[in-house]
């Protein structure tokens, strides 16, 4: 059979088909499952509620519990849906401030830390010399664009002797 269903990831988290400038989904994409599941938990709530009197054999105390556990998710999951307002070119300007040598090649990363999974922009950068001096790894919060971390350090591969060996 040719016709099989297969995993694919939405057209918007897609950027390998992607041309031209990519941007990150923001983080309050998370809301709307929250908002979801605190509807659902409220909807568990009225049929205990309603159906409590009842003595009914369908509806018994896990529908409670389901409702706790969805309020709790969705607080979770609210409080974690982070509006982001610096994007990875902004980050990648901060890093390069931050990094306190001229950047050549840099990469930019979006990471979560912490509980509540606030975005991060992990940015690693070299200097622009041939092979690089220097490298850093700067951590960038995407929220207020405050500097979280600031690592600077000799690249050491450019320490190490490049021997050339050719096999004939």
């Amino acid at each position: 059979m040719t016709d099989e269903l297969r995993d694919q990831l939405p057209d918007d988290l897609n950027a390998v088909d992607h041309v031209g400038a990519y941007d990150f989904p923001d983080n309050s994409r998370r809301r709307i499952p929250g908002v979801m599941y605190a509807v659902l938990a409220a909807l568990c709530v009225a049929v205990w509620t309603i159906a409590d009197g009842n003595d009914s054999p369908n509806v018994n105390k896990g529908l409670l519990f389901a409702a706790i556990l969805l309020a709790v998710m969705s607080i979770i999951t609210i409080t974690s849906g982070w509006r982001m307002t610096i994007n990875e070119s902004e980050a990648l300007v901060v890093a390069t401030r931050s990094a306190g040598f001229a950047v050549g090649h840099a990469s930019a990363q979006q990471v979560w830390r912490g509980i509540r999974s606030k975005p991060t922009w992990r940015i690693f950068c070299y200097s622009t010399e041939d092979p690089p001096l220097q490298q850093a790894l700067v951590l960038i919060d995407a929220v207020n664009g405050r500097v979280v971390e600031c690592l600077v350090e000799k690249n050491p591969e450019a320490e190490m002797p490049s021997t050339v060996t050719s096999e004939r």
